[in-house]
């Protein structure tokens, strides 16, 4: 199986709370031999828009590519003002020509991928970025499971704060261990549901 983790972190360089996440999650998924690829968009060209490709410099369409031979998708960001980050939601505004298809009666390409969400931050907003994405997974066809997200809110990964990577690891590993190990169960679980294929008329 391969999963590809969407890094939504809004920073270039420096620690980053939601990387280490990202991190620490694809240890778990790779315990359960499940190759994992974490994407910091941050660090690609990423052009406005909402069509699989908007032409030269654009890197979308490899990424899209990756998403497309993946098994599982997460979605992973901080908190902003309540919602996800701005990296985040370009990525769903450029997913818009698969939903497309759907609409116009095509089945998703996304069908039998299982999606998850990983969120950090010091505030409240982790519930409406988690019912944010899982609407847009429901419209895009991806399937996304219970329990099949992990927030950690901790007031040490507000802004300005610096804690050290072996800080926010020891922080994960106690407090978050087992909620990550149930969330790869229900990737792994619901990944292997395949979709039910239409009859033929």
């Amino acid at each position: 199986m391969k999963a590809t983790i969407l890094l939504g972190t809004l920073k270039k360089t420096g620690l980053s709370n939601t990387e280490v996440l990202c991190e620490f999650f694809q240890q778990h998924l790779e315990a359960q031999k499940i190759e994992c690829s974490i994407i910091k968009l941050v660090e690609h060209s990423i052009l406005p828009g909402t069509y699989n490709d908007m032409g030269a410099g654009d890197d979308w369409p490899k990424i899209l590519e990756q998403l497309l031979a993946s098994d599982m998708i997460l979605f992973a960001s901080p908190i902003w003002w309540n919602n996800h980050s701005s990296e985040i939601q370009r990525i769903i505004e450029r997913l818009d020509e698969l939903h497309d298809e759907i609409m116009a009666g095509k089945e998703s390409r996304l069908a039998g991928k299982v999606g998850g969400v990983l969120v950090t931050g010091d505030s409240d907003g982790a519930q409406t970025i988690i019912a944010n994405v899982g609407n847009f997974f429901n419209a895009i066809g991806l399937t996304f499971p219970p329990f099949a997200s992990l927030t950690v809110l901790w007031d040490k990964q507000a802004k300005g704060q610096k804690p050290t990577k072996q800080e926010l690891l020891a922080k994960y590993e106690k407090d978050y261990k087992a909620t990550a190990q149930k969330m790869v169960q229900q990737l792994i679980s619901f990944s292997k549901v395949k979709p039910a294929t239409s009859a033929k008329k």
